[in-house]
């Protein structure tokens, strides 16, 4: 079975460097689902051209293709890509900015350019970043907050990963507060968050508290960002790796 592994590995490996030879670099497209939102990643600006990879969120995925692509094209054209800055011609009519980003979400959203790259995020990585429909940014008062989780800023907030507001009540019990770790948290179909000490909690020991609070009482909750609606997660310590699937006893 390891062998089988290492040879699909090596091979993904060769698919991969085949792709930076011909077209400058590899696209890793990763579909939304019911709670994220779709995002497309380079594979290999570094290794070729030593230009920091791109990744983009929150527009259909043959569209962050095309304009990462683009990117490449002017990277081989000898064109470094900077930050801050506004960039015409990838999408028509409006401009677009670059955001570094922050090493704390490299494992969140680029892994397979990690494995790529030996194991190792050492590599620079930029967010192409992109206006509503009045040009204004996301870091801009006048953003359509409608759209504000549709791509997530990876240059901040590393202490706060959700693509939910810091003030969204969520429930829990009182034993979380009592220094009881967090072992069992549930994303409900309709979007309400649990977190429980216990498998079966007591509704005697309700609380409805701010998300950020959850978060900073335990910051491995931050590892659940991505729990899709409907899903539930597990530990069976504080020191243990977080599990997830389908919550079927709501079928």
């Amino acid at each position: 079975m390891t062998d089988d592994h290492n040879q699909h590995d090596k091979k993904a490996k060769q698919a991969i460097l085949a792709n930076i030879e011909k077209y400058g670099c590899h696209l890793a497209l990763l579909e939304a689902d019911n709670y994220l939102p779709a995002f497309v990643y380079s594979i290999g600006l570094f290794k070729k051209f030593g230009h920091p990879e791109i990744i983009c969120f929150g527009l259909p995925t043959e569209v962050m293709a095309a304009i990462i692509n683009h990117a490449c094209d002017l990277v081989k054209k000898g064109e470094t890509i900077v930050t801050h800055k506004l960039y015409s011609g990838f999408l028509n009519g409006y401009d677009i900015q670059f955001l570094p980003v922050e090493k704390d979400y490299y494992s969140n959203y680029v892994g397979y350019a990690g494995w790529f790259y030996d194991m190792s995020f050492d590599f620079p990585l930029l967010q192409l970043v992109w206006p509503d429909k009045q040009h204004y940014f996301p870091w801009e008062t006048d953003f359509n907050p409608n759209w504000k989780f549709k791509q997530p800023l990876l240059d901040r907030n590393t202490d706060f990963k959700f693509y939910e507001e810091r003030n969204l009540g969520v429930y829990t019990t009182r034993q979380a507060f009592k220094g009881n770790p967090i072992l069992y948290v549930y994303h409900n179909e309709d979007g309400d968050w649990q977190f429980h000490t216990s498998l079966e909690p007591n509704l005697d020991d309700a609380m409805l508290v701010c998300l950020e609070k959850i978060t900073k009482i335990d910051p491995t909750i931050n590892d659940l960002y991505h729990l899709q609606l409907g899903w539930w997660a597990w530990r069976d310590s504080k020191d243990d790796e977080w599990k997830w699937e389908k919550d079927s006893s709501k079928e």
